[in-house]
Parts: structure tokens; C-alpha cells; sequence
């Protein structure tokens, strides 16, 4: 019996998770809910069904795990909450510093429901995460880093266009290859934030636009660039879709610490993705924690979880004895 997966949302994320349940034969795709009239949204799977968000509720009895593909900034915070309600949901919520405050409104209407809703699933937050784990905790006395890209930031990239006298914008995330041999080399060096990345903006200016003016508003944006030596390009559209249309992303997570009695050895643990595609390797991540949700369910535990939670063997199709032959 195939898992039954609801997709809330049909854009990039969407389009990604609808291509990995494809390529899970344990996966089924039942339906896809949009804000937008499903008479204009065109999928990919025959036998699936694109419905209003606003029907979503009438499909808890078909739908195995709900997977939501919408922004943390103004979606997951209160989709999660109210899908966990009729649905097992995995979101991808990455808002760093508010994870703490979106899981305990997760768990409550979870555990009320009696469902599953894991949260903060990707590769940062998620996998990158579990390595920060790992390594912590199998070398206590060392120092983290990580470095993302390079690769485009969307949200960066939505915040500048929606500085005026932008028409479109790209965002790349660039690490300082000084600062990642830095880490690398065992010194455990103190990094500052600009020491550690740069930012490359490339932006087609509406007609007329005051482009110093744009340039200085992108640079001196507060949590976005600002504390960031970033440089910024003035493109023609035509060049932007010709050599800016990817998504691509990546990035590591190092561990630099000692072991011994006397703390005389130096280990590193690192940790590498390179992504052509950011939205669909995450939700691809996203396909193998919605197999995680079921079989969670199936042994009748509910409440919110994140990928801390989950046992590495919930993610795969394979079985416990396929896993210990093949993989171990």
C-alpha cells in the first residue's frame, strides 16, 4: 500500500516534492491544494487531483501526510498549526531563531489531534542540523562552522525586489574561501559574520530607476546586508533569465576539535551539499520525513517533532534487515 501525500502549495517547493514522490515507489501523490483556481494549475501526475485550499479539510480521510510547501514568513506559522488539526504534516519552517516558538504551537494542536506534524525539515534547518549534532556531540570540545553557498538566497533575492525601483533581482551567497580554510585548518579561528560570506546582487532596474539609490538601500539593509560586504551588479532582464534563471545552493558544516589527554589530536568533521536545484533536493528531504510521519503514526505516537527526533531508519523505504545488509 502506497503513502497517501497532499501537497499544500504548488509552487518551486511544490513542483520538487511532486517530482520525489514520483521517484518513491512507496509514495502516491492524491492531491494538490492551491490559492490559485485549480482550473489554471496545470500537474504533472494524471491520477492526482489540484483542488482549493479552502477544500483541504474534506481530504483527511484520503490523505496519509500533508506536506506544506509554503513561506515561513507569513504561511507556516499558522498553516502548521491549523493543518496538524486533520492532517500528519512536514513543514520546512527556517526561521532560525523563532523554531523554538512555531514547535510548541505544532505540538500543542498536534498532540490535541492526535496526529504528527514534524517541523524545520530540509537541509538547513534538517540535515545540516544533524550533523551540528553529531559532531557536537561526538567531539564536546571544539567549534562549529557553517558556510552556505554558493548559491541563490530567495528570500534575499524577494527582498530586494521589493525595494522600489526594482523590476527583478538575484542573490547569491558566496563563502569567503580564506575564512572556509580557516576552519578547516584546525586553528579554530573566530569569524565574524562579514569575514565569512560575501553577497553578489544582480538587478534589473525599472525604467528610470535612481540606481545609487537602489545600490545604497540594498547595502544598507538591517539583517539582510548590512553586516555583509556585498557588491552590486545593474543587469538587462534578458541577461538575468539568460544566466541567473537557477536555483542552485549548497554549503558545509565543519567541526574542528581535540581529542586526548592532553587534547594533542585534531579531528574535522565536514559536511557538503552542492545543489543544482535548492527547492528540489528539499523537498525531496521533505518526501523521506513524510515516510518518517507515517510510520510515527502507525505506532500511534502524536505531537510536533523535529529532525532530532526521527530515527535514521524511518526515512528509508528499504526494511531494517535490507538496512542492516546493504548500508551498515
Amino acid at each position: 500500500m502506497s503513502i497517501r501525500i497532499g501537497i499544500l502549495g504548488y509552487g518551486n517547493l511544490g513542483r520538487g516534492v511532486e517530482c520525489a514522490v514520483q521517484q518513491n515507489d512507496d509514495l502516491e501523490l492524491a492531491a494538490v491544494f492551491t490559492r490559485r483556481d485549480p482550473e489554471n494549475v496545470s500537474i504533472l501526475t494524471s491520477t492526482a487531483k489540484v483542488c482549493k485550499i479552502a477544500d483541504a479539510e474534506a481530504w483527511k480521510d484520503k490523505i496519509d501526510v500533508m506536506i506544506l510547501c509554503g513561506g515561513s514568513a507569513t504561511d507556516l506559522p499558522s498553516q502548521s498549526p491549523a493543518f496538524v488539526k486533520h492532517f500528519h504534516i512536514i513543514d520546512s519552517f527556517d526561521t532560525h531563531a523563532r523554531i523554538p516558538e512555531h514547535f510548541e504551537k505544532v505540538d500543542a494542536a498536534a498532540k490535541e489531534s492526535g496526529h504528527i506534524g514534524i517541523i524545520s525539515v530540509g537541509w538547513d534547518p534538517g540535515l545540516f542540523s544533524l550533523n551540528r549534532l553529531y559532531a557536537n556531540a561526538i567531539l564536546p570540545e571544539g567549534r562549529d562552522y557553517t558556510f552556505w553557498g554558493k548559491g541563490v538566497s530567495q528570500g534575499h533575492s524577494d527582498a530586494i525586489r521589493r525595494i522600489e525601483g526594482v523590476k527583478n533581482a538575484k542573490q547569491y551567497t558566496i563563502p569567503v574561501e580564506s575564512a572556509l580554510e580557516a576552519a578547516r585548518s584546525g586553528s579554530n579561528p573566530e569569524l565574524t559574520t562579514r569575514q565569512k560570506h560575501t553577497r553578489e546582487c544582480f538587478v534589473v532596474l525599472e525604467e528610470g530607476a535612481d540606481a545609487a539609490k537602489v545600490e545604497t538601500a540594498i547595502k544598507t539593509m538591517p539583517n539582510y546586508f548590512a553586516d555583509y560586504d556585498t557588491t552590486v551588479y545593474f543587469i538587462s532582464e534578458e541577461e538575468l533569465l539568460a544566466n541567473h534563471s537557477g536555483i542552485p545552493h549548497g554549503g558545509f558544516v565543519l567541526r574542528s576539535g581535540v581529542t586526548g589527554w592532553e587534547k594533542e589530536h585534531k579531528h574535522l568533521m565536514e559536511y557538503r551539499l552542492k545543489l543544482d536545484s535548492n527547492p528540489e533536493f528539499t523537498a525531496s528531504v521533505l518526501a523521506a520525513y513524510a515516510r518518517a510521519a507515517y510510520r510515527l503514526s502507525q505506532e500511534g505516537q502524536s505531537g510536533c517533532k523535529t529532525v532530532f527526533d526521527i530515527a535514521p531508519a524511518y526515512l528509508s523505504a528499504k526494511s531494517a534487515q535490507e538496512l542492516r545488509a546493504s548500508m551498515l
